[in-house]
């Protein structure tokens, strides 16, 4: 995509004009942001990455040669920014159980990516006014969806640059060699081994919004409620849950029906408010403090397959203030 004056705005950027540079890549900003995102799993780790980009960009402009445009080099910079960060060895550690007085029940297993975080459903978006190109093979609400980001993150690094720029944003197979400095063929071969592990970890597609509205409302109640029967009878028999960056993991329904029966048994009572969050229903969690107030607790993005609830990740409540919701709220 090649806007109307970008000559221009290039030669006056190389000049030193920061608003000239302003121009020229604001209206890749957020995509770029999504697709950090995407790669990093980590609203935190992608917005960094994009200051890092633009920063880079701004610093070598003098070196776009303009064979590819503005919006293709950005996404070279950007890929190779998280490139970088995903084979550091500093990203998040896993956090310890953070509900005092109450001890969880054995997990399932331990989680692999305690950096993980959910991005608001605005920030998506934002950038959907770029469509993808003819080659990508992923809707859109599939590919930013938790399941799809989380099942990239256990990919090997250029794996998951290969799969993101080929099948999710469309870009042809020579820009993508071109933009990792890489050869065709390679591309082709890193593709076809992510495809393959991709398709291992992926569940089933997500419901269609009707299905999706009642059930969420038929779990909204429950929860509220403490009423752990009307809850299973909404989950798959595979549900799963998960709570990043503690990284206790529980399988199944019986194991999701244990940990959740821990906390209404410990008498833990809940708020729900909704948003969106991966383009799935989320929620901010507030918890009852039993005098008509509720203090921030989480926040949990809710997976819905068929008419069933197939998973809750439940994130930590700092993240509250990006969806908009507040640190507390008072029935009264």
């Amino acid at each position: 995509m090649v806007l109307v004056g970008t000559d221009d705005l290039v030669l006056r950027a190389r000049a030193g004009d920061d608003e000239a540079f302003r121009q020229l890549t604001e209206p890749y900003r957020r995509e770029l942001q999504v697709h950090c995102y995407r790669m990093l799993g980590s609203l935190q780790d992608a917005e960094d990455a994009l200051q890092d980009t633009l920063l880079a960009a701004w610093q070598g402009l003098g070196g776009f040669e303009e064979r590819a445009s503005i919006r293709t080099w950005l996404y070279r910079i950007a890929t190779n920014r998280c490139l970088n960060v995903r084979r550091a060895a500093s990203r998040r550690s896993a956090a310890a159980w953070d509900l005092p007085g109450i001890e969880p029940p054995e997990p399932t297993r331990l989680g692999e990516i305690p950096w993980l975080q959910p991005i608001p459903d605005d920030v998506l978006a934002d950038a959907a006014h770029t469509p993808p190109g003819p080659e990508a093979r992923y809707e859109q609400t599939e590919s930013i969806s938790l399941a799809f980001v989380t099942a990239l993150q256990v990919l090997p690094p250029r794996q998951v640059a290969v799969l993101v720029l080929r099948d999710v944003l469309g870009f042809p197979a020579s820009e993508v060699a071109d933009m990792l400095d890489s050869t065709v063929d390679s591309v082709h071969s890193a593709l076809k081994r992510a495809r393959t592990s991709l398709r291992r970890r992926l569940p089933a597609p997500v419901s269609d919004a009707p299905a999706e509205d009642a059930i969420v409302a038929k779990f909204v109640t429950a929860y509220e409620a403490a009423d752990l029967q009307a809850l299973i009878a909404l989950f798959t028999d595979d549900v799963f849950l998960s709570m990043p960056p503690v990284p206790l993991e529980y399988q199944g329904l019986n194991a999701v029906a244990r940990f959740l029966g821990m906390l209404f048994d410990a008498g833990r009572r809940y708020r729900l408010v909704p948003t969106r969050a991966n383009g799935q229903p989320a929620f901010g969690v507030y918890g009852d403090d039993g005098a008509g107030g509720c203090g921030r607790s989480g926040l949990i993005v809710v997976g819905i397959t068929g008419a069933r609830v197939s998973s809750i990740v439940r994130f930590e409540s700092g993240l509250l203030p990006r969806f908009g919701l507040p640190s507390a709220f008072s029935d009264r």
